[in-house]
Formats: structure tokens, sequence, C-alpha cells
């Protein structure tokens, strides 16, 4: 029983240590390596799919002929998707996008040339709707 109870403090202790830590700040430097790690991922399994569905495929054309071979009725093969190539791999950084007062939100409008309004009456403008 005292051994629990110490183990069950020792627990609780750590778990409030850790909950204490900061989120780490990640330079511009480290995110680009990051999301360019996360691009060879997904491209490395987009690669093991393709060496996978290319194994699969010559293990199927390997029993159709050796069922074919000994004489035994094999039913049509099933249409599957052609195994597609991913490529090498080349990853393009995202372009970096402008903060919003850099890209002109807070800009003043430009002068109006000509009055926002005109003679003709807003029931021409926006006629009523009919129920």
């Amino acid at each position: 029983m005292k051994q629990l109870l110490i183990a069950s403090l020792v627990f609780v202790a750590c778990s409030a240590a850790l909950a204490k830590l900061p989120t780490p700040v990640l330079s511009d430097e480290a995110k680009a390596k990051a999301l360019e790690a996360a691009a060879k991922t997904a491209w490395s399994s987009k690669v093991d799919g393709y060496l996978l569905c290319k194994s699969q495929d010559k293990v199927a054309a390997d029993y159709f002929a050796a069922a074919k071979a000994a004489g035994k009725q094999v039913g049509p093969a099933v249409a599957t998707p052609a195994c597609t190539d991913p490529g090498p791999f080349a990853y393009t950084p995202p372009e970096a996008t402008k903060p919003l007062e850099a890209a002109g939100a807070h800009s003043p409008p430009a002068t109006a040339a000509s009055p926002s309004s005109g003679k003709q009456p807003d029931a021409t403008g926006n006629p009523a709707k009919k129920p």
C-alpha cells in the first residue's frame, strides 16, 4: 500500500512538472525544415504504395500463370487502378504570404471620381420582391 501511494505521488509530481513546460517556438528555418520533412515523408509513403502495387501485380501474374499451367479454371482478374510512379522527390517551399497590414488591407480608398448616388429612385434600383 505504501509503495502504491509513493508511486502515485511521483506520478502526480511528474505530470505537474511536464504540464508547466512552455511550447517551443520554432524559427522560420525550423518551420521550413519541418515542412520539407513532412513533404519527404508523404513522398516516401507514395513510393512505398507504388512498390506494394507493383509487387501485388507480380504476385497476381504469377498466380494466374501457375493456375493456367496447372489447367485450373480461374475467374477473370479484378480490375484495379494502374500503379502510378510518384517520380523523384521534388520539394518547392510555399511562398511566404504578406501580413495583413502589408497587403494593403488598411489602405484608404481611392478618391471618388463621381458621386456614389445618382438620380435613379430606390424602387427602380431595388425592386420589391414578389411573394
